[in-house]
């Protein structure tokens, strides 16, 4: 079984940044379904008081907190369990929502809600503006996008603080701490760095800090994560890969488009140009997303993709294929097992329309995270560089035309608001004070974190790094099967956590607040 349930926990806690096709994207989706199943019957046992103690809740925010003579606002989402909760001077434990809904499961499962009960802290989450529920009806209109920005959702976070400070009748003597993943754990970062004076520290685990416009890294790592022997992988799997997508890419040149779509049973039959780059980023996809999530359940490891890969034998409809192609179309097949999909789609202007849709529904957040990745990330996952396993006519060219086709955000704009994120949180360089960075080696988002190799850039910041790891692995409660570099990184972040609450105890008794 490739989506073993076992391990789906953590997709609740992975609220994955990447800026990629729709088949990455309903891998992610697959896996939170199966996840809030799972997790119903883990947590029957363990958190059954914490579930009594589960507060749900909304608060009103500007919609533009940076200007006051605007008066609009918008209800946001947010989530308190005190069931740990030492009153009054208890600790405060902040899960920071990124890129989609946040659940309830986000205040009763995972590594901070562990922390949380030795250090009986009091536990929020606080959902990101325009996404799950935390958005106005007409909110997806492009003229009402404006209001969605990493800065305005620091300015909620800060909000926020002071309501629940109100709300639980908080003091100088509850020490805030955030925890974030992926672009959550970016914010971590950030609201630590931005507002200091209302979280004493923050844990920014696979935090891609650095907004990057090509991100061809991200290709890059994940062809020497194929290639990495702790993980299953091999120089042989790297070539395999690279040959499958050569080979796909002959068939298009000899033009034989309606023999590719019967292999990869996709729903269209891919003539137009546009169509067969769709066709890549989705073969691509299924790669990407095995390694991203290597060894966590959501879909096979990278192990068995390379066991695929470089097995002669591997069949298809009845017939023995020692080719790369045909191990590809197996990767395919696979993935549409998994999920119960009947074929591929790889139909671009469908893409383009499901994205133009300004209808809001609680799962929605590609519209969104589009608009963010044109006005201040990029993260544009290329396939240009020599280094790229997949097909070069994944190109930054073709990903950068939806920015002015459904927000009319101009292409030549998109360095320089890349350029002014980077200005304004200072990047993978940042001279920031109690930030934990966390990262694994395998994952492709490190490239944009804050890594120990490159020396002297981080002037003193706190760094945990795991080489066999996957992307926010360290974000969910630990499992037997955990490899040991996991579940010392988790030790680590432990007692880091507790060193930030005692120190923070100790300036309060010097300073006579306690």
């Amino acid at each position: 079984m490739l989506l073993a349930s076992s391990h789906c926990l953590i997709l609740i806690l992975l609220l994955n940044c990447a800026n990629a096709g729709r088949v990455l994207r309903r891998i992610q989706e697959r896996a939170r379904d199966l996840q809030r199943q799972t997790a119903e019957r883990q947590l029957a046992a363990r958190a059954v008081g914490a579930r009594r103690r589960l507060r749900p809740g909304r608060i009103r925010q500007p919609l533009d907190h940076f200007n006051r003579q605007s008066a609009g606002t918008f209800p946001q989402r947010f989530f308190v369990n005190d069931a740990y909760w030492r009153r009054p001077d208890g600790p405060v434990f902040l899960y920071i929502g990124g890129e989609g809904p946040l659940y309830e499961f986000d205040v009763l499962a995972g590594h901070h809600v562990d922390m949380a009960e030795e250090h009986r802290a009091l536990l929020v989450a606080l959902e990101h503006r325009y996404y799950g529920d935390s958005i106005n009806p007409d909110g997806l209109k492009t003229e009402n996008l404006a209001g969605l920005s990493s800065q305005q959702a620091l300015a909620d976070l800060a909000e926020f603080s002071q309501y629940i400070s109100q709300t639980y009748n908080l003091s100088h003597r509850n020490t805030w701490i955030s925890f974030g993943g992926s672009y959550s754990g970016a914010l971590s970062a950030w609201f630590r760095g931005k507002y200091p004076h209302l979280v004493y520290g923050a844990v920014a685990s696979s935090a891609p800090v650095k907004a990057q416009l090509d991100f061809s890294a991200y290709s890059n790592v994940v062809g020497a994560s194929l290639a990495n022997e702790a993980v299953g992988g091999s120089e042989k799997c790297v070539a395999a890969v690279r040959g499958a997508f050569a080979a796909v890419e002959r068939v298009l040149t000899r033009g034989d488009v309606r023999q590719l779509a019967a292999d990869f049973r996709c729903c269209q039959v891919p003539d137009a140009a546009d169509d067969q780059v769709e066709l890549m980023q989705s073969l691509a996809d299924i790669v990407m997303g095995t390694v991203q999530y290597n060894e966590e359940g959501v879909l096979m490891s990278i192990r068995e993709l390379c066991s695929v890969m470089t097995n002669s034998s591997s069949t298809r409809d009845g017939r023995t294929e020692a080719d790369t192609y045909g191990r590809l179309v197996q990767l395919a097949q696979m993935y549409r097992s998994s999920g119960e999909e009947a074929c591929l789609d790889v139909s671009r202007e469908k893409a383009v329309k499901d994205l133009m849709n300004t209808v809001h529904s609680m799962r929605r957040a590609e519209r969104q995270w589009t608009y963010q990745t044109c006005t201040e990330f990029g993260f544009y996952q290329t396939c240009e560089e020599a280094a790229c396993p997949f097909s070069g006519m994944l190109t930054l060219q073709m990903d950068t035309q939806l920015c002015p086709l459904l927000f009319a955000v101009s292409q030549h704009s998109l360095p320089a608001r890349v350029a002014f994120t980077n200005t304004h949180y200072g990047g993978d360089s940042p001279h920031t004070h109690r930030i934990l960075y966390v990262n694994g080696g395998i994952d492709p988002w490190k490239a944009l974190s804050v890594l120990p190799d490159r020396t002297g850039a981080h002037d003193g910041a706190l760094i945990i790094f795991s080489e066999d790891t996957a992307h926010c692995a360290d974000m969910m409660s630990g499992r037997v099967t955990d490899r040991r570099s996991l579940r010392k990184a988790r030790q680590e972040i432990e007692g880091l956590v507790s060193t930030w609450l005692k120190a923070a105890a100790q300036e309060k008794m010097e300073k006579g607040q306690v």
